[in-house]
């Protein structure tokens, strides 16, 4: 389980570098603005916004499905992937960007549904007891029933 998890653990950074250099696109063609839930984009722009979001959440559990046979696996996995890319986007923006500027600095978490803002720490605390939980849930499902088969190369 160890390699999978440390394979699953690149692909949480790569997904968190992807997601942090689109905000980096973003700021370089909105500069004037704080690119916060109030910002006007285009429909366009909004649009494709929420249709990569959704396409994050369905690589994320698009992996996890995956990576394990045991259902209670796949599900651990989600969360575990989904709090280190979380995690790691936030530390990609600060040395991309320079950007939060403290835990308090508002952002839009997700436009899904409709626009989730909150103060950075928010996600941030989250994303830590996701990753906490997760890993604690590994360790015992891992003891109480055999690893899944690896994969098959097909």
């Amino acid at each position: 389980m160890n390699r999978r998890l440390t394979a699953l653990f690149f692909f949480a950074v790569a997904m968190a570098f992807v997601e942090a250099a689109v905000v980096a696109y973003l700021r370089a063609l909105f500069p004037t603005t704080q690119l916060t839930a109030t910002v006007p984009f285009s429909h366009l722009v909004y649009r494709t916004e929420v249709i990569r979001e959704a396409a994050t959440i369905v690589m994320l559990l698009a992996v996890s499905y995956l990576s394990f046979t045991r259902t209670a696996l796949k599900v651990v996995t989600f969360f575990w992937i989904f709090a280190i890319w979380d995690l790691v986007y936030y530390a990609f923006l600060k040395a991309i960007l320079g950007w939060p500027a403290s835990f308090s600095t508002r952002d839009v978490l997700f436009l899904i549904p409709f626009p989730w803002v909150a103060p950075v720490w928010v996600p941030l605390a989250v994303s830590t007891i996701a990753l906490v939980v997760s890993s604690y849930l590994f360790v015992r499902l891992g003891r109480s029933r055999p690893a899944a088969a690896p994969l098959k190369a097909e």
